[in-house]
């Protein structure tokens, strides 16, 4: 009969015969290291860039309502094509928004800017 080898360790293992690892520690080291090998998944993507985009929103937002340079956010990592929802004023400007720090791209002077706001009460009905 041939001797069953823990996944992780290669140490023979007794007990079950369908027993894959010799304890936890092996289950959970194996697994950890599986999850390494493998391709980023989209989601943890997805969740890193909008991560991200707050993060810079809101360090370049502190007063409520400020405008920046595109170049500026772009230069750091943001990326304008992942937001968590939108908001249209009476004007018909629509507003992206990364949670609570909203974004407008907007043209001045041949120069392209981001107007930052920041969710209000209001925004909601």
């Amino acid at each position: 009969m041939k001797a069953r080898l823990c996944l992780a360790c290669q140490k023979p293992m007794t007990g079950r015969s369908d027993k894959k690892f010799c304890d936890l520690h092996c289950k959970s080291s194996y697994h950890y290291r599986r999850s390494l090998e493998e391709a980023q998944r989209f989601y943890n993507f997805v969740d890193n860039q909008l991560r991200q985009n707050r993060r810079l929103l809101k360090a370049y937002n502190k007063s409520g309502k400020s405008t920046i340079r595109a170049k500026v956010l772009h230069d750091q990592g943001f990326n304008p094509k992942f937001f968590t929802h939108y908001w249209k004023n009476t004007k018909g400007d629509v507003y992206l928004f990364v949670y609570e720090y909203g974004f407008l791209k907007r043209h001045e002077h041949d120069v392209e800017k981001y107007v930052l706001i920041t969710w209000q009460s209001y925004m909601g009905k």
